[in-house]
């Protein structure tokens, strides 16, 4: 309740301040923005819920995600093709990477430490392999970011508004799929232990294959609806976004679903909100200085509990 307050009041000061239609305008890009670090911070989060590992190269799957995106439209597919072909590409690279390298480290029984260097060993490979292949420019997705939709004075491109109904309706299914489905219960046994949910029967390695599918997948396609507005992608595209969803992630609550939500529009919002009064250059940091102040207000985040079980 004092969150909303205090984002109330900002909102009512800066409408104030300085004009409700530039308020208005920059809560709808906002809530565009909010969009995509909400995708990256629940495909973030499912992989810290059940592994426990904090995945520095998620970012770099978000990069991949709109490459593969642009490869979709090489080969001459439909747009909308493009976008399937690139979350499906994607969530194999994340399957490929669980098979190949994180199962046999977490056979090993290596320790955290090592864990973190590997994800950012992993994060700076994947990066320069990309810009290797691809190249340092930036490259079009082929998509129409001209065309746009009037809602009185504000404005908001028709690719935006496409990609955000569609982004917030699959968070939505995803975070229902956690809490009603078998294979969102199954995931949930595991965030709890994976030695007991073994004991019960659970097939705990495809429950991990599919969490890396639906972490992948949901960044590459965080990804490709970061880059369609944008209209073009290049090597740094994940690098630039992985601080927000971070703090997306944390602000929500870690291993939440509706937290990554709730979380990435609130990180999206207050970013937007402060251009008006700060150099938009600054932006990422108002969204530290939120999650630092929920975590004062609320230590385990918006959405977060506390665990008793120690993994």
């Amino acid at each position: 309740m004092v969150l909303i307050a205090l984002l109330a009041a900002t909102a009512l000061g800066l409408g104030i301040a300085e004009g409700w239609r530039e308020l208005g305008q920059v809560t709808i890009n906002g809530i565009v923005a909010g969009n995509y670090f909400a995708l990256g911070a629940v495909g973030l989060t499912l992989i810290f819920g059940v592994l426990r590992l904090v995945n520095f190269a998620h970012g770099e799957f978000l990069t991949f995600g709109a490459y593969m995106l642009i490869a979709g439209n090489a080969l001459g597919l439909p747009l909308v093709l493009s976008v399937l072909f690139g979350v499906v590409a994607t969530a194999l690279l994340g399957l490929l990477l669980e098979v190949g390298l994180w199962r046999p480290v977490r056979r090993r029984r290596v320790g955290e430490l090592q864990l973190l260097l590997l994800a950012l060993g992993l994060a700076f490979f994947m990066r320069n392999a990309i810009a290797f292949v691809a190249g340092p420019e930036d490259r079009a997705t082929g998509a129409n970011i001209t065309a746009g939709v009037r809602i009185g004075e504000l404005r908001i491109g028709r690719t935006e508004l496409i990609v955000t109904v569609v982004g917030l309706a699959v968070i939505l299914l995803v975070a229902v799929a956690l809490k009603y489905s078998s294979l969102g219960r199954q995931a949930r046994a595991l965030s709890d232990s994976i030695e007991l949910s073994e004991t019960t029967g659970i097939d705990t390695d495809r429950i991990v294959l599919i969490t890396w599918a639906a972490s992948a997948g949901l960044a590459g396609l965080a990804g490709i609806f970061y880059a369609l507005p944008a209209g073009v992608a290049n090597p740094n595209l994940g690098f630039g976004l992985i601080l927000s969803i971070f703090a997306a992630v944390v602000v929500g609550g870690i291993g939440n679903a509706y937290g990554a939500l709730a979380g990435g529009l609130l990180i999206g919002l207050v970013q937007e909100w402060s251009t008006l009064v700060i150099d938009p250059a600054m932006k990422v940091a108002v969204g530290f200085a939120v999650l630092i102040l929920v975590l004062l207000i609320r230590p385990q985040g918006l959405f977060g509990r506390g665990r008793s079980v120690e993994r």
